[in-house]
């Protein structure tokens, strides 16, 4: 009776993830066999304002069904890919791309890991070029072990 339960439960909640599923795929028709493979590459060029980090493929947010609806519009008009691309870039700005164009706003995305890279190298070659003062370390080796015998001196002649 208990495994009869289980399974009702199993069954239940795989019919919802599946209409969940379901619920992300789109329809179209397209006119030949190249727009659809345009449409395909453009949805997953464009990211999910809403997700950030999927593409609108991937998302099932009502944001990404509008985009993939506009962006299927915008293909039977015949509208080209860099226009497509242009005009979701205008209205929901850089963000919308996954490759933003190097422009002023955007030179530190395209530049500060380079950057961080160079400044991390050049940290290590400085650590690993730095002499290093034996005589320093063994002198307070020296200072520290002379100082411990004193101590241990001091608490015998206590006892």
């Amino acid at each position: 009776m208990k495994l009869f339960f289980i399974n009702q439960f199993v069954l239940f909640f795989m019919c919802f993830v599946l209409i969940d599923q379901v619920a992300a795929i789109d329809f179209y028709s397209f006119k030949d066999e190249t727009m659809r493979e345009r449409y395909l590459y453009l949805v997953k060029e464009l990211r999910c304002p809403k997700c950030q980090n999927q593409n609108i493929a991937d998302s099932n947010s009502p944001i990404s069904i509008d985009l993939r609806q506009q962006v299927y519009t915008q293909l039977e008009a015949g509208n080209s890919d860099q226009q497509i691309i242009n005009y979701m870039v205008e209205r929901y700005g850089q963000f919308i791309i996954y490759r933003p164009s190097v422009e002023g706003k955007t030179l530190v995305l395209w530049f500060a890991p380079l950057a961080f890279i160079i400044i991390g190298f050049i940290c290590v070659v400085f650590v690993a070029r730095r002499p290093v003062d034996r005589d320093f370390a063994d002198m307070k080796n020296t200072q520290r072990s002379q100082r411990l015998n004193e101590l241990l001196n001091e608490e015998e002649q206590r006892k």
